[in-house]
């Protein structure tokens, strides 16, 4: 197996390079899913072939009924992993959300509102801890606020991609447009990274049903791109979209 290089420097994927560059160099040589459970602590999940998930069962509830992690050879598959084994806790959160959500309603045409959350969280969130007034400004979409006026306040923001798929993306299509769905997550003191316990915190049931979702492009981030510097990076209305206004007005 080889997969695609990473490059770990990059403002994204720097966070995950302790656990995701050991990981990758195994992949070289054996399967995603032999080189992930080779790092997997042992009360953490086993990673196993997608060949183990039986026809008809839903993956979701495969992984709470068996503690196994269908895994296939690829980049999606690997960061998947990397955020069992970078954040155990918060990915038995969304498991366990997800099989009562199965076990209740079943495997329809939809998901549901829950289930919908939890799967946009999963693959493409993110978890911001940053001064209320940053928080504001990107729940109103004031981009030139958030990224220009208010720039200072981000050396006070901590923001943590968690999502595999964005994390895929952003190792193997890096572009302005891409979006994470960000939660706020409870305040920590120091200028720390939101933690497990914060992105666990983070994953209720209630506030998750209502889709708590602020969209942010991260290349608008400073510190993501050199681009970014230029206020008249932020005044591209296909990234930075003015929020919607409601019918009739």
């Amino acid at each position: 197996m080889s997969l695609p290089p990473v490059d770990w420097t990059l403002p994204g994927l720097a966070p995950w390079r302790v656990v995701g560059a050991p990981a990758w160099q195994a992949a070289q040589g054996k399967s995603v899913a032999q080189a992930l459970d080779a790092l997997a602590p042992a009360d953490g999940p086993r990673f196993v072939p997608q060949a183990e998930l039986p026809a008809g069962e839903a993956y979701e509830a495969f992984i709470f009924r068996t503690g196994r992690v269908p895994t296939r050879d690829n980049l999606h598959d690997f960061f998947n992993g990397l955020a069992w084994l970078a954040f155990p806790q918060a990915k038995r959160q969304l498991n366990r959300l997800q099989a009562a959500e199965i076990a209740r309603l079943g495997i329809g045409a939809t998901r549901g509102p829950l289930r919908d959350a939890l799967t946009l969280f999963d693959e493409n969130g993110a978890v911001l801890d940053a001064p209320p007034a940053v928080w504001e400004a990107l729940l109103a979409r004031d981009w030139r606020r958030l990224f220009v006026e208010q720039r200072a306040l981000w050396a006070q923001a901590r923001l943590r991609i968690f999502g595999h798929a964005l994390l895929e993306q952003l190792a193997t299509a890096p572009r302005k447009g891409l979006t994470a769905h960000v939660l706020c997550g409870p305040q920590q003191a120091g200028a720390v990274a939101p933690d497990d316990d914060a992105i666990v915190g983070a994953l209720q049931p209630a506030r998750l049903a209502g889709k708590p979702f602020a969209p942010l492009p991260v290349f608008g981030v400073p510190g993501w791109c050199a681009a970014n510097e230029v206020p008249a990076f932020y005044d591209d209305a296909a990234v930075f979209r003015a929020p919607r206004r409601p019918p009739g007005r």
